[in-house]
Order: C-alpha cells, then structure tokens, then sequence
C-alpha cells in the first residue's frame, strides 16, 4: 500500500511561481512512476507531467500544454516528487493530484492505483 500527501499548492498571481510536492510512503518508492493529473472545474482530469521509477530509467513525460514551464523531479531517498510550476496561466488552476503505479512511466490516468487527495492550484489574472 502507498499512501500520497500532495502540498504547496495556494493562490498566485499570473507569470509567478509555485513548487508542489508529492511525499510517498513505503520502502519501494523508487520503482514506482509517479505523475501529476489535474483537474478543472467543469473538466475531466488530465495528464501533466510523470516520471519513471529507476527500472525505467528515471524519464520524464509531460502534457504538450505544459512543456517548458513546468518540471517533474523525484528524490528518492525523501521519497518525494516535486513539481516546479513556472509562468503559470489562469488556465493552470484546477486541483492538482499525485499518482503513482508500479511498473513503466504512463500517461492516462486509468492505468495509476495511488492517488492523493490533492492541492487546489489558483493563478488569478
């Protein structure tokens, strides 16, 4: 069983900044992909950024929307995964949620069994 606690989520202005994280139970956290869903008021939850666990190689995916401004990374040993949200839109806002699986990096959501409770993410204009 993994159990996932996102923070650092808040209110920000367009152009700022914000870093969330995604702290993992359980000894084995470094085989697991974790990702990074969000979801809208009003909008079906979407892919934004994953990375792979070490038997895939530690790769990074990311939402075409997201490419550039934002940056998925993993400690290991702190058993975290951060996500660096840079330049962020007022279509950034939405409820931010960590996930995570056994096995190769994916992207839809449906194929991750973890999930935490999520962080509300609010860019104003």
């Amino acid at each position: 069983q993994v159990q996932l606690v996102e923070s650092g989520g808040g209110l920000v202005q367009a152009g700022g900044s914000l870093r969330l994280s995604c702290a993992a139970s359980g000894r084995t956290f470094s085989i697991f992909a974790v990702a990074w869903f969000r979801q809208a008021p009003g909008k079906e939850r979407e892919f934004v950024a994953a990375t792979a666990g070490v038997v895939d190689g530690g790769r990074t995916s990311y939402a075409d929307s997201v490419k550039g401004r934002f940056t998925i990374s993993r400690d290991n040993a702190k058993n975290t995964v951060s996500l660096q949200m840079n330049s962020l839109k007022p279509e950034d806002t939405a409820i931010y949620y960590c996930a995570a699986r056994y096995g190769i990096l994916a992207t839809r959501e449906e194929e991750y069994i973890y999930w935490g409770q999520g962080t509300q993410v609010t860019v104003s204009s």
